[in-house]
C-alpha cells in the first residue's frame, strides 16, 4: 500500500488559491483525559479577522512520514479554498501519546469529540465542522457522525463500510477473509510499533516506542476470538441504527475497491435526504488520484459540499442524484488497468426506478432464461480454486487484480448462458439463489460471476461467498444436515458494468476458495439442485438521456511535497505448483520503496511479503504467513522494524504466531513472540 500521488497528464497542480495558507506543524491537541494527539493543521493566514469551518482527517498512518506526500497534496487545497483543514494522528500513532489497542475503539470516538469541541472553541474557527477520510478515516467519520456532536455538519466518507463484519478485512459473508485477516493484522502489528519521532517529541520518544513495542497487540488475536457476528462487531457498525446518522452524508466508492457495496446501502438507509453517493472504477484510493483511469476532480466536488454545508452557500449538490455511478465498457481481463473506457450515470432515487430484475437459471452447464426441469449438479472440493482471484482490495498496484477466468473454471461447476443479442448494462448486486445440499455439516459457497468475450477470454466482474452454516444468521450459525436441502441467497458485490452484444455471462460455483475464504474444516461435495428455486437474478439497468449531463471537472491538487527516491518501488505476484506433492502457493511480494522527505529530514521505507499456501485434497493444510519490514530514520537517528505472522488450523483451532523485532541504530533494542491457539466456531 504505497501512499503517494501517481503522475497523470490530466492533473492540474494549483499553487495559488484564494486565500493564502500557513502551516501550523506539530499542533498538541489536549484530550480530555490529559492525552496529547498530535496535528498538522492548513489554515488561512487571515482565519482570525475572517474565521472558517474546519474540516478534520482523523488516521493512524502517520502525518508526519507515511501520508506526508497525499496530505500535502490534499489539505493546502481545501484551506486555499477557505478552510481549517486539520490532519490527525488518532491516539498511540505517529507523535501521538498512547498506544493503539484495536481498529475503532470508543476512546477513539470519544477523541474524535473532543477534537470537535477544541476545534470549535477555537478564534479563528466559525464552530461548523466536518470530517472525511478514506478507510480508517471514512469509518470513523461515520461512526463519528454517529455520535450525534452538533458542530458536526456533513462528512465525506471514501472506501468505507457500515458493517464492520460483512464488509471489512476479517469475515466475508461469515468465512474468514484468510487472504486478508492475518495480512491487516500484520500491517497494523507493524505499523503501530513505529516510533514517535525525537525532533518532535523530545528524549521521551524511546520510553513511548518501548511502551508500543510491548503492548501493541497482534489484532488478528481479536479478530479470530470473535467469528460470529457480536457486540463486537456491532460497535462501529453504524447499520446497526442508521437513524443516528442525520447530517448529511457523501459516500464514495470504486469498482476496484473491497468497500463499495456500503455506498448503496448508505443512500438507500441513510435518513438524511440529502446524502450522496459516487461510484467510479477506481481502486482503494481518493478519486482525484485514483486508478484506473478517468480520475475526476474531487477535491472540487468535496468543495461544492463543504461550502453547501460548512458555510451555507447554495452550491447545487442539494439537487444532484442520489447516486452517480460510472458503467464500464467491456475489457479482456487484465491483473492491472491504466483506463476502464465506459460512461457516467446518474439516479435520482436508490433503489432505481430504472433498474429492473432479470433472471437466469442454471441448467446442465448453461444459464437459461425458463425455469428448467429439476436436476442435481455435483460441486466437488478443489482446494487450488482462488488462487487467480486478485487481491480483495486493490490500491492500484500493479497485479492487484483477477486474471483470466479460464484457470479457475476448470476448478468450479460453471454456466454459461447464450450471447447477448443487444447490449446490456448491470447496476447494483447480482445475486445467486440456490437449493443447496451438502455431504458434511460444515460448508460454504463461493460464487463467481464472469463476462465471457466471443473469443474466448473470462473477466471476473463480481463474486460473494457464504457460509453455509450462517445462512439464517451471522450471529446464530447451525450446522447442517447432511444431504438435506437448504435454500440460501449469495448477494454478489455490487457492479456497473455494460455487457455487449455477443459476449456471455457465467456463474462459476464452488465450496472452496482459497485465500478468500479459510477452508471448511472437511472436504465438502455440494449437491446444487436445479429448477426453480436455483436461479441467478441481475439488476439491468436502462440507460436514460439525463446520462449525457453528466460530467466532472479535470482534477486539481496542490503542489505536492518534495521527496528524494531513494530505492524504487518494486512488487512481484506468482503462484507456484508442486507436482510431485501437489502444493500450491501463491506469493506476494511488495517493495514499497524508500524516500527521503526533504521538508523534515525523515527517510521511510517498507518491504512486505505475504504467501498462501494449500496443498491438494488437504483443507488443513491451509497455511497464510505475513512478512513486513519497516525503516524510519533520519541522519543520526535509525530505526528498523521486522514482523514475521502466521496462520495455521486443525479440525477444531486456528493457531497464531506473531514475532516483532526491533533495532535502533542497528543495534536490537526488542524481540518478542506472541502465540494464541483459538478454538473455531463454525468457520
Amino acid at each position: 500500500m504505497v501512499f503517494s500521488i501517481r503522475e497523470s497528464e490530466r492533473r492540474i497542480v494549483k499553487t495559488k488559491f484564494p486565500r493564502e495558507v500557513k502551516v501550523m506543524e506539530h499542533v498538541w491537541i489536549p484530550m480530555s483525559d490529559g492525552t496529547k494527539l498530535a496535528a498538522t493543521i492548513w489554515l488561512p493566514i487571515d482565519a482570525i479577522e475572517n474565521p472558517v469551518p474546519a474540516i478534520i482527517e482523523y488516521i493512524p498512518y502517520r502525518k508526519n512520514d507515511f501520508t506526508k506526500i497525499r496530505d500535502s497534496a490534499r489539505h493546502p487545497y481545501l484551506a486555499g479554498h477557505g478552510y481549517a483543514s486539520i490532519r490527525v494522528d488518532i491516539r498511540g500513532s505517529g507523535d501521538s501519546d498512547g498506544v493503539l489497542e484495536d481498529e475503532y475503539v470508543k476512546q477513539e470516538q470519544d477523541d474524535a469529540l473532543d477534537l470537535i469541541d477544541w476545534l470549535a472553541t477555537q478564534e479563528w474557527c466559525t464552530g461548523s465542522v466536518g470530517m472525511f477520510g478514506k478507510s480508517w478515516g471514512g469509518f470513523n467519520s461515520l461512526q463519528v457522525a454517529a455520535r450525534e456532536h452538533p458542530n458536526l455538519k456533513a462528512i465525506i466518507t471514501l472506501c468505507s463500510t457500515d458493517d464492520r463484519y460483512a464488509d471489512d478485512v476479517h469475515y466475508r459473508g461469515g468465512n474468514v477473509l484468510a487472504s486478508d485477516m492475518l495480512w491487516w493484522s500484520s500491517t497494523m502489528f507493524a505499523y503501530n510499533a513505529r516510533p514517535q519521532d525525537p525532533e518532535v517529541v523530545g528524549e521521551s520518544w524511546r520510553d513511548n516506542w518501548i511502551d508500543r513495542l510491548e503492548n501493541t497487540p497482534p489484532l488478528v488475536e481479536y479478530w479470530l476470538k470473535h467469528q460470529l457476528r457480536n457486540d463486537y462487531w456491532k460497535h462501529g457498525s453504524i447499520c446497526e441504527d442508521y437513524s443516528k446518522v442525520k447530517i448529511p452524508v457523501f459516500a464514495v466508492g470504486g469498482w476496484q475497491d473491497g468497500y463499495t457495496n456500503a455506498v448503496f446501502r448508505l443512500i438507500e438507509n441513510l435518513p438524511n435526504a440529502y446524502s450522496k453517493g459516487l461510484v467510479g472504477p477506481w481502486a482503494h484510493e481518493y478519486p482525484e488520484v485514483a486508478t484506473p483511469e478517468p480520475s475526476i476532480g474531487f477535491l472540487q466536488e468535496s468543495l461544492r459540499w463543504w461550502d453547501q454545508w460548512l458555510k451555507g452557500e447554495d452550491t447545487g449538490v442539494k439537487e444532484d442524484p442520489k447516486l452517480i455511478s460510472y458503467i464500464q465498457n467491456s475489457e479482456l481481463p487484465q491483473v492491472s488497468y491504466d483506463t476502464r473506457p465506459g460512461k457516467w450515470v446518474a439516479d435520482d432515487h436508490w433503489p432505481s426506478n430504472d433498474i429492473q430484475k432479470e433472471t437466469l437459471y442454471p441448467s446442465k452447464n448453461r444459464l437459461t432464461d425458463v425455469a428448467p426441469e429439476k436436476n442435481q449438479m455435483l460441486v466437488p472440493s478443489v482446494q487450488q480454486h482462488g488462487f487467480h482471484h486478485g487481491v480483495f482490495c486493490p490500491f492500484g498496484e500493479p497485479g492487484d487484480l483477477a486474471s483470466d477466468q479460464r484457470i479457475e473454471n476448470g476448478y468450479a461447476v460453471v454456466y454459461t448462458s447464450a450471447p447477448f443479442e443487444t447490449d446490456k448494462e448491470i447496476l447494483g448486486h447480482p445475486i445467486f439463489h440456490a437449493e443447496i445440499s451438502a455431504n458434511q455439516v460444515q460448508a460454504l459457497m463461493a460464487v463467481r460471476l464472469c463476462m465471457k468475450a466471443p473469443t474466448g477470454e473470462s473477466t471476473l466482474i463480481s463474486w460473494g461467498m457464504l457460509n453455509l452454516t450462517h445462512r439464517n444468521s451471522h450471529e446464530h450459525p447451525e450446522l447442517l444436515q447432511v444431504d438435506e436441502k437448504y435454500r440460501v441467497s449469495i448477494q454478489l458485490d455490487a457492479i456497473g458494468q455494460k455487457i455487449p452484444k455477443g459476449h456471455q455471462l457465467e456463474i462459476a460455483v464452488s465450496p472452496t476458495y482459497w485465500p478468500q475464504a479459510w477452508p471448511s474444516p472437511k472436504e465438502v461435495t455440494l449437491t446444487l439442485h436445479e429448477g426453480e428455486y436455483t436461479a441467478l437474478e441481475l439488476p439491468m439497468r436502462t440507460p436514460q438521456a439525463h446520462d449525457a449531463l453528466i460530467h466532472f471537472d479535470i482534477p486539481e491538487i496542490a503542489e505536492v511535497t518534495e521527496t528524494e527516491i531513494i530505492r524504487k518501488e518494486n512488487r512481484t505476484r506468482h503462484t507456484t505448483q508442486d507436482l510431485i506433492n501437489g502444493v500450491w502457493k501463491l506469493e506476494d511480494f511488495s517493495d514499497e520503496g524508500e524516500r527521503l522527505l526533504l521538508s523534515n529530514g525523515i527517510q521511510y521505507g517498507s518491504k512486505n511479503k505475504n504467501s498462501y499456501t494449500i496443498a491438494a485434497n488437504d483443507p488443513l493444510s491451509a497455511k497464510a504467513e505475513c512478512e513486513w519490514e519497516l525503516t524510519l530514520s533520519r541522519e543520526n537517528w535509525q530505526t528498523k522494524l521486522i514482523t514475521y505472522s502466521k496462520m495455521t488450523c486443525d479440525e477444531t483451532t486456528f493457531y497464531l504466531l506473531n514475532t516483532l523485532e526491533a533495532y535502533e541504530n542497528n543495534e536490537k533494542v526488542f524481540e518478542k513472540t506472541w502465540t494464541k491457539d483459538i478454538p473455531r466456531n463454525f468457520v
